[in-house]
C-alpha cells in the first residue's frame, strides 16, 4: 500500500542524487555534470514530468552543468510534432532552457551500426517468433525461459536478415532483433530482450527512411552515452531496467553513462498515465489535453497555476527513493503561497441575492478605496462604487441562523467590506420560499476613517448592481472522486470515478476594474478563491480556494 503524504516537509539537506553528484565531482569521476530530459512525444506533459524537469534542470544549474532536451521518438505510430511543440512550450513556461535539442532519431544510423556490432560479437540475433511466442517462451519469475529456435543463427545470416529488415523486405511482426543474454536470468528483462521491431509507418522527422525502430531499452542508454550524460535520472519503475542499460553500454564499450532512479510523483484524486489521459481526451470526458481539470502542465497553466508555484511544489515534494502518494492539497497550497503575495484583489458575487439599502438616496454613488493587495499596503489602490442596490452572496444571509453565524441575519449587523455597517430590517421571499431581496439600513457614522472605528463580528463582500460587470466563472473541482486513483486495478473502468461536479459554470457580478486587469496571473476574488481568465473562452477559472486543511 502506498503511503499518502500530507504534512511531510522535505528537509533541505542534500537528497541522495545530490550526494552522488557531489561525491562524483569530489573524486574527479566527472569534472562537470550533464543531465537530460527525455520525453517521448506521444502526449502532453503532466505534473509528474514537471517534477522531473525541475530535478534535471535544477541539478545541472546547481552544479554548473547543463541539460539536454532529447525526444525519445522511436515509435512513429504514437508520436507527433504537435507533442514536440507542446513539450518545448511547457519547459520554457516552467522557466528552463536546454543546452541542446536532440532526438533519438538523430542517432538511428549509429544505433543500427551498434546493433550490427553486437551481432558480430554473437550478442544479438534475428528471431522469427511471433510476439505471443516470445512472450510465452520467456518463462516466469519462478521458471526459466526457453531459447528461441532461431537463437543460434550464424553471424552472417543474422546480419543478412537484419539488413533485409531495414530494406523493408518483411512485414510487421515477421522478425525482430533480440539481444542474446540469458533466458534463465532472474531479471525477466534480461531474457533476450527485443532491440528492434518492424514498423511500416512514416516518422515525424525521418519520414519513410526507416521501417525498423529501436526499442526504448536498447536506444536509451546509448543515446545517453552519445551525449555523454553523466547522471541519467529516471523514475523508480526503471530500476529493473538498469542492468540492461549497463549491459548494452559495457558490451558496446562506449561512454559509461549511469542511471539513477527516484520515486515518481503520484497525486491523490489524479491519474498520471499518459495512456489513460489520452482516453479521457478521446472519450470526451474532458475538453482536451489543456482542460483545467487535467494534471497536464498546459491544463494547470490554463487553470491559473504559475511556474513559480509548480517549481515550489517540486521542491516541497523532494527526491525520494520510495513510492508515495502526495496529497493534492500541497500543490494547491503552493499556488496560494505564490498568489497571495502577488495577485490583485477584487470582489465578486457568484450566488447573488439583491440587497437594498433603504436609507440610501436613489442615484447616490460613493467610492471607497481598497488595496490591490493587502500584502503591499503602500501599493496600488482601486476604487469601488457603493450604491443603493447591491448584490451579496446568498450564503451570507440566513433567516434562522445558528449561534456562531456571524454574517447577515434579521435584525443583525455586518460590515460591507471597505465600507459601511448595515443592519437587516426586512427580506422578501418568492413562492418557492427563497429569499430574493433583503432590505437594510446603513450607519452613516461607520464609514472607515471618518471617526471612531466600530467593530462588528461579520464582514461580507458585495457588488453594486449598477456599477458591476457580469462574467462567467468556471468552478473547477477534482476530476475524480476516488482518493487513490493509482490503486484502481488495471482494466477497471476508471470513468465510473469521474466527479459529476468537477465543473460548474455560473455567472457572477464583479468590480469593473477586473476586466482591465493585465497582471497576467490569477486574481483573488475576496473571500472566495483565486481565479484566472481563461485564454480560450474568456471566462474565469477557479484555480484554487482560499483555504485548505493542508499544513506545512
Amino acid at each position: 500500500m502506498e503511503e499518502i503524504v500530507k504534512n511531510e516537509t522535505p528537509e533541505r539537506n542534500l537528497n541522495f542524487i545530490e550526494e552522488i553528484i557531489e561525491a562524483d565531482l569530489a573524486s574527479g569521476k566527472h569534472k562537470s555534470i550533464v543531465t537530460r530530459f527525455p520525453p517521448e512525444p506521444n502526449g502532453y506533459l503532466h505534473i509528474g514530468h514537471a517534477k522531473s524537469i525541475c530535478l534535471n534542470f535544477g541539478l545541472a544549474l546547481k552544479y554548473g552543468g547543463y541539460t539536454n532536451l532529447r525526444f525519445d521518438d522511436t515509435n512513429p505510430v504514437k508520436e507527433d510534432v504537435e507533442y514536440v511543440d507542446s513539450i518545448k512550450e511547457d519547459i520554457k513556461w516552467l522557466g528552463f532552457e536546454w543546452a541542446n535539442e536532440f532526438y533519438a532519431s538523430d542517432y538511428f544510423e549509429q544505433l543500427y551500426d551498434w546493433a550490427i556490432l553486437l551481432i558480430k560479437k554473437g550478442l544479438a540475433y534475428v528471431d522469427d517468433q511471433t510476439q505471443e511466442e516470445i512472450r510465452t517462451t520467456r518463462g516466469t519469475i519462478n521458471t526459466p525461459g526457453v531459447n528461441s529456435p532461431w537463437r543460434d543463427r550464424s553471424v552472417e545470416e543474422n546480419i543478412r536478415l537484419f539488413e533485409e529488415m531495414r530494406e523493408g523486405k518483411y512485414a510487421e511482426g515477421d522478425k525482430v532483433l533480440r539481444a542474446k543474454i540469458d533466458m534463465a536470468h532472474p531479471n525477466m528483462l534480461m531474457r533476450d530482450p527485443l532491440m528492434y521491431r518492424i514498423i511500416h509507418a512514416s516518422h515525424h522527422r525521418t519520414g519513410d527512411k526507416w521501417c525498423i525502430y529501436p526499442m526504448y531499452d536498447y536506444a536509451h542508454g546509448q543515446c545517453d552515452s552519445i551525449e555523454r550524460i553523466t547522471h541519467s535520472i529516471c523514475t523508480l519503475e526503471f530500476d529493473v531496467h538498469r542492468p540492461l542499460y549497463d549491459w548494452f553500454i559495457e558490451n558496446l564499450e562506449i561512454f559509461p553513462s549511469r542511471q539513477y532512479e527516484f520515486a515518481r510523483l503520484n497525486l491523490t484524486y489524479t491519474i498520471m498515465s499518459k495512456r489513460k489521459l489520452l482516453q479521457l481526451v478521446n472519450n470526451n470526458y474532458v475538453e482536451g489535453w489543456d482542460d483545467p481539470r487535467m494534471p497536464t502542465i498546459c491544463g494547470l497553466r490554463r487553470r491559473g497555476y504559475t511556474p513559480e508555484s509548480i517549481r515550489l511544489f517540486a521542491e516541497k515534494v523532494g527526491v525520494a527513493k520510495r513510492d508515495n502518494v502526495i496529497d493534492i492539497s500541497l500543490l494547491e497550497w503552493c499556488l496560494r503561497d505564490d498568489l497571495n503575495r502577488r495577485s490583485n484583489r477584487y470582489m465578486a458575487v457568484i450566488n447573488p441575492v439583491k440587497l437594498v439599502i433603504d436609507n440610501w438616496e436613489k442615484g447616490r454613488v460613493e467610492y471607497f478605496e481598497a488595496p490591490m493587495n493587502p500584502e503591499h499596503p503602500d501599493g496600488p489602490k482601486r476604487k469601488i462604487a457603493f450604491t443603493k442596490e447591491m448584490y451579496i452572496e446568498s450564503e451570507d444571509f440566513m433567516e434562522e441562523a445558528p449561534k456562531r453565524y456571524h454574517r447577515l441575519k434579521p435584525n443583525s449587523e455586518v460590515r460591507l467590506k471597505y465600507s459601511y455597517i448595515i443592519k437587516c430590517v426586512d427580506y422578501i421571499k418568492n413562492e418557492a420560499g427563497e429569499v430574493v431581496q433583503i432590505h437594510c439600513t446603513y450607519d452613516p457614522t461607520s464609514k472607515p476613517g471618518a471617526g471612531p472605528w466600530r467593530s462588528v463580528k461579520g464582514t461580507i463582500h458585495w457588488a453594486s448592481v449598477t456599477h458591476s460587470e457580469k462574467i462567467t466563472v468556471n468552478l473547477y473541482d477534482k476530476l475524480f472522486t476516488e482518493e487513490q486513483m493509482g490503486s484502481i486495478p488495471e482494466g477497471k473502468d476508471y470513468s465510473e470515478y469521474l466527479n459529476p461536479d468537477s465543473l460548474i459554470v455560473k455567472e457572477a457580478f464583479v468590480e469593473p476594474d477586473l476586466l482591465k486587469d493585465d497582471s497576467g496571473i490569477a486574481v483573488q476574488f475576496e473571500r472566495i478563491g483565486y481565479f484566472f481568465k481563461d485564454p480560450k473562452n474568456g471566462g474565469y477559472n477557479k484555480a484554487t480556494a482560499l483555504r485548505d486543511s493542508f499544513k506545512l
